[in-house]
């Protein structure tokens, strides 16, 4: 296992290849790499991942594997980036829909609340979670891959509706995670920790986010 420390910003980033990497052949062998890394990694773990079966499993050699990503942290952050990329594809805001603010927002925050639900996501987030007692640059990684970009994803949606008069929001970055937190409330916790979801009470709690949101930002008759 490599024990080198890499800024968590380079292990989010295309990783460095051989030259044609232009070609089909070598993004299709990179592309197999990545993806029997992400379902090792994510299936056994980091520990019980070994670099020698990825490369059996993608049908390369184990040299291959090292002149595309290094060492194997650098693997587990291109599995990271695929995973979120393969989930962040389940999920997408809208800045053009129609209807009332209160109906857009509820849109969302429903999207929000089946996608956070989803049971891969929360296997998902389980596994880099366990990975990152180990390693604290792999939550990073995993952070700037996913949760940072959707963040930044719905912060340019209510400052779009800020501009439009809709909303009054000074930070809307803080505003995005207030309604992303209310969206999730305590459903989001119990579901990492075995329960199931309840989806009537998920309902309830997005109906409320929605008017507390309101009643907190939007302008005089916009909702």
């Amino acid at each position: 296992m490599s024990t080198d420390k890499e800024p968590a910003s380079s292990m989010c980033a295309d990783f460095p290849v051989p030259k044609g990497r232009g070609r089909p052949a070598d993004l299709a062998k990179r592309e197999a790499m990545v993806a029997a890394a992400a379902r090792s990694f994510f299936d056994i773990g980091y520990e019980a991942t070994s670099i020698e079966q990825i490369a059996a499993d993608a049908g390369v050699s184990k040299v291959t594997v090292y002149n595309h990503f290094g060492d194997k942290r650098s693997l587990f952050g291109a599995a990271v980036e695929h995973e979120c990329e393969r989930l962040r594809g389940l999920f997408a805001i809208d800045p053009n829909s129609a209807g009332s603010l209160a109906q857009r927002l509820t849109l969302i925050g429903a999207g929000m609340s089946e996608f956070l639900a989803r049971p891969e996501l929360v296997r998902f987030d389980r596994r880099v979670a366990a990975e990152t007692e180990r390693d604290p640059e792999i939550g990073r990684a995993f952070l700037n891959a996913g949760p940072y970009r959707m963040k930044g994803a719905f912060t340019a949606l209510l400052e779009s509706l800020v501009g439009s008069g809709e909303l009054d929001i000074d930070d809307c970055a803080i505003a995005a995670e207030q309604f992303v937190s209310m969206v999730k409330g305590m459903g989001d916790l119990e579901r990492r920790f075995g329960m199931d979801r309840n989806e009537e009470v998920d309902h309830a709690r997005l109906e409320n986010a929605v008017k507390v949101f309101l009643c907190a930002y939007a302008t005089k008759g916009a909702s």
